[in-house]
């Protein structure tokens, strides 16, 4: 009797742990499924990353940046309204040209401005703006034509400017031509602003003052970094 007692005692524990086995492999499932999924943190850690917010997402109209005085100041007999040289992405770039001869003195004014967005593999858009406006500056100590090349930094236009003074030659049929000229180079936010301003006194004219050619340059800059808004 003792001997089948002990062996129905077996028996009833063995079928208990079934059940119990059962339930534990479910739960021990159920866990590793959790495990599994990515946590939140581990969501957000691997979402893409976002660009930099910029300063302007437009630009103005190139041939609006300057008031009819300031061009007839600085190009005198220009036609005010000046060129507008076009651009298929008017809100990423643009550039306006106003040329003018006032007996025998020739001037020409171009204003080009020029948006960078943010890239998160290129950097943010100041960044890139203070990239090109590098280049800009660099492009005319590198023109072999370019001569008695001069840059100096401009305190008080846009964020950061460059002022570039050189000299070239340009041939007008069998006559060579002298030519004073300036650029300036302002960063404004994500906006690079190029300012180029040139004069030549042709026939009994004479080669305007180097002096004169910056302030002009400078007077447009000015007017034109403070018409990106």
């Amino acid at each position: 009797m003792h001997r089948n007692a002990t062996r129905t005692a077996v028996r009833t524990l063995a079928c208990a742990a079934v059940p119990m086995l059962l339930v534990a492999g479910c739960s021990s499932g159920s866990d590793g499924d959790d495990s599994a999924r990515p946590s939140p943190s581990a969501s957000a850690s691997s979402a893409s990353p976002t660009p930099a917010p910029v300063k302007f997402t437009t630009l103005p109209d190139p041939c609006k940046t300057l008031s009819g005085d300031t061009v007839g100041d600085v190009v005198p007999e220009a036609k005010k309204k000046g060129k507008n040289l076009g651009s298929k992405d008017a809100d990423g770039y643009g550039t306006c040209l106003w040329s003018g001869l006032d007996d025998y003195q020739y001037r020409a004014l171009t204003v080009s401005l020029k948006r960078f967005d943010s890239d998160v593999t290129l950097g943010s858009g100041s960044e890139r703006a203070a990239e090109y406006a590098g280049q800009q500056v660099a492009a005319i100590s590198q023109d072999e034509e370019n001569k008695k090349v001069k840059d100096t930094p401009l305190d008080g236009v846009g964020d950061q400017a460059t002022s570039i003074a050189f000299e070239t030659e340009k041939k007008d049929g069998e006559k060579t031509e002298e030519y004073r000229e300036q650029r300036i180079v302002a960063i404004t936010g994500n906006v690079v602003v190029t300012v180029d301003y040139e004069g030549a006194g042709f026939e009994t004219g004479k080669t305007p003052k180097a002096e004169d050619i910056r302030k002009g340059a400078e007077k447009a800059a000015k007017e034109a970094v403070k018409a990106v808004k």
